[in-house]
């Protein structure tokens, strides 16, 4: 007969650990050993085994004492455990509710289910805004739905006069457990549906269901700056609960519209203006419409070339977060004429002269070299 391993030694706990502590190591155990996750692996199973049979001895105080002071001789004769030629069905059913805990979700507070709290639905809905609207910001409706308590029957389910019945399948505990192989499984009691009470006498205008859909108009403060993205958390704005609880919370996914003439970056604003020739050559001041209503003069420097790209610092989108607004760029386009007068034809052609004799003035290597010095 093979010797056991030291019990302590096969949960990995000190000798001075609590029955909680055990408990918490048995379970790190049975996860990694289980033999549903360790399917043909004959090893596997014998150390689920053995760690089973360590928790029970341990987690039973008169049985630890006796291991504490005589170790496995103290155990002999009926007094210990041995899950060595157990099956592992029996082991589970032995640690029924630690399992179920575990593996079925139930709570850690004696496998008790979770009862609903009967706080109001979080409703979660779409909030489109202008440009104009992300760089003021301000208040605008939302329309929300969602479901509230039904006010014929109060959130009960049952008809006025009538009260919801203990479910008989799970006793209250909302929840059923089966046994599919070596583990046991926990789901909502498919008669009750999870709740524990079920209504025999359902109330006429939500039909059992205790709630209905409700619509209604939430005013939301959007901030200056808000971008696409950003979501805004409105608390208590959600739809109510039953009584005596509290509304759920409204949750607000922003998007920002495209807008004809401007885009957006981050914070900073582009755009496109249009000048003359005459006017890139000689410089000039461009006025712009923000898409708040407000107006800025960018100043366009005399040569500026196609494709320039002028800024004016601190005229874009207000930071959400902190003081200051983005930047403003606007990008120079050179505007061509398509059809010219005589007259303009002529002046372009003496402008045409006069600006490549200046370029030559200017070039050393353009100009006439004298001969006789040559």
């Amino acid at each position: 007969m093979p010797t056991k391993r030291d019990y302590y030694e096969v949960l990995g706990v000190a000798r001075t650990a609590s029955s909680e502590e055990i408990r918490k190591a048995f379970k790190q155990a049975a996860l990694k050993h289980h033999p549903d996750r360790n399917q043909g692996d004959a090893s596997a199973e014998g150390k689920f085994k053995e760690a089973a049979e360590a928790s029970a001895v341990l987690c039973d105080d008169e049985k630890r004492a006796i291991y504490d002071q005589y170790g496995h001789a103290g155990l002999s004769g009926g007094a210990g455990v041995d899950f060595s030629q157990t099956g592992v069905g029996d082991i589970l059913s032995q640690f029924q509710e630690m399992f179920s805990d575990f593996f079925g979700g139930m709570g850690g507070q004696g496998g008790g289910r979770r009862r609903d709290s009967g706080r109001g639905q979080d409703v979660r809905v779409h909030a489109s805004l202008t440009l104009a609207d992300a760089m003021v910001g301000g208040k605008h409706e939302v329309v929300i739905r969602g479901n509230a308590p039904c006010d014929t029957c109060n959130g009960s389910g049952a008809r006025p006069g009538t009260q919801p019945e203990t479910c008989s399948q799970c006793r209250g505990s909302g929840q059923v457990t089966a046994q599919r192989g070596f583990i046991m499984f926990s789901s909502a009691c498919a008669r009750c549906r999870g709740t524990g009470s079920f209504v025999a006498t359902p109330c006429d205008k939500c039909r059992g269901s205790g709630a209905e859909e409700r619509q209604r108009k939430v005013l939301v403060s959007f901030p200056a700056g808000i971008d696409t993205g950003h979501r805004l958390r409105v608390p208590g704005q959600g739809m109510p609960g039953r009584a005596n609880t509290q509304p759920g919370d409204l949750y607000v996914d922003v998007e920002i519209e495209p807008d004809e003439r401007f885009e957006r970056h981050g914070d900073d604003l582009g755009t496109r203006v249009q000048v003359s020739f005459a006017a890139a050559a000689l410089g000039t001041s461009v006025q712009l419409q923000l898409p708040d209503g407000t107006s800025v003069v960018a100043e366009v420097a005399p040569g500026t070339q196609p494709g320039a790209v002028v800024t004016v610092r601190g005229r874009g989108i207000p930071h959400v977060d902190r003081r200051g607004r983005g930047d403003l760029h606007a990008v120079v386009g050179v505007s061509v004429p398509q059809r010219l007068s005589k007259r303009a034809k002529k002046l372009l052609e003496e402008l045409d002269e006069e600006l490549g004799s200046a370029s030559n003035q200017s070039d050393p290597e353009k100009q006439p070299r004298n001969s006789a010095g040559g």
